[in-house]
């Protein structure tokens, strides 16, 4: 059965009409590229599928999902990056919505396909003295908007007061199971064991956290959760929805036993802050995406 595609000036559109694996279903569609051509090209970073950034040869393709190849020349183009886009920038900060897959800053493993490594190049290239600050972070799996600074002055103004500068930082998460209660507040202490797994305990030597949720749709299997955060801690949303008896889907570390979107089912929706120099109170949104409206219908 033939995949349909459809392409642009920048990138290509695959709909997949099987299950097969990412690797052999780029060969097939890009039949006349070799296969060290397209191994390079999932290397870099170059294909999505669904509202996913993969780079996984053997990642398993279900019927209907849209796999997009990002043309090799719009890949390299000085403001192409690569699992982000650019939602605000001024002198002082950069505003992205980052996809999932994406880390925000590197690890030991990782150091080059990063959020922050492709704009500290980007903006190396307007002035090679310039630099990128983290302010804060999302968890590699966790995708939308997400800030940085263009200078220590401005990071240090960010952090220092996180919690007067931030208006609203609103997230959407797909849980597993039907959430009974339709609002709530979950209030406890975060500790971290050895293996780096945050946990909730009555400890006050331990980060209080505060995470305020409502269902904004739910069927017997997933509920579609709208998250605000009171206070910034670590994997404050993954460990409160497992207190909550409704892990995050796709989210084995804190419990989830399912993983239908095949990523993390969290995602940061919105973030309001005042600007670190003019004051202003500026707001950014990052659309949910329809593959977790489409689970919690």
């Amino acid at each position: 059965m033939k995949n349909k595609h459809k392409t642009n000036n920048n990138s290509l559109h695959f709909t997949v009409k099987e299950a097969t694996e990412l690797l052999p279903f780029l060969l097939e569609v890009m039949p006349n590229r070799s296969r060290n051509s397209v191994k390079s090209i999932l290397t870099r970073g170059q294909i999505t599928v669904d509202d996913h950034l993969e780079t996984k040869h053997n990642y398993p393709l279900k019927p209907g999902q849209t796999v997009i190849v990002l043309k090799n020349k719009a890949a390299i183009k000085q403001d192409q990056l690569i699992g982000m886009s650019i939602l605000y920038e001024d002198n002082d900060i950069i505003v992205i919505n980052k996809e999932a897959g994406l880390l925000s800053i590197a690890t030991k493993k990782e150091k080059q396909q990063t959020a922050h490594n492709q704009l500290m190049e980007y903006v190396r290239k307007q002035d090679p003295q310039n630099r990128i600050f983290v302010v804060h972070r999302l968890d590699k799996e966790t995708s939308g908007v997400m800030m940085f600074a263009k200078s220590e002055k401005i990071k240090r103004k960010m952090q220092d007061d996180w919690k007067h500068v931030v208006k609203e930082r609103t997230y959407v998460a797909l849980v597993e199971g039907k959430v009974e209660k339709q609002a709530g507040t979950i209030s406890s202490w975060l500790r971290e064991t050895k293996t780096h797994l945050m946990y909730s305990s009555n400890d006050k030597n331990g980060q209080h956290a505060v995470t305020h949720y409502k269902v904004t749709q739910s069927n017997n299997e997933f509920s579609l959760l709208e998250v605000q955060l009171e206070t910034g801690r670590k994997n404050q949303i993954r460990v409160h929805m497992k207190d909550l008896g409704h892990p995050i889907v796709g989210d084995k570390k804190y419990g989830a036993t399912s993983n239908p979107l095949r990523r993390l089912g969290l995602h940061a929706k919105i973030l309001s802050f005042h600007h670190p120099e003019t004051n202003q109170l500026l707001l950014f949104k990052a659309d949910v995406p329809k593959s977790f409206l489409v689970k919690a219908k």
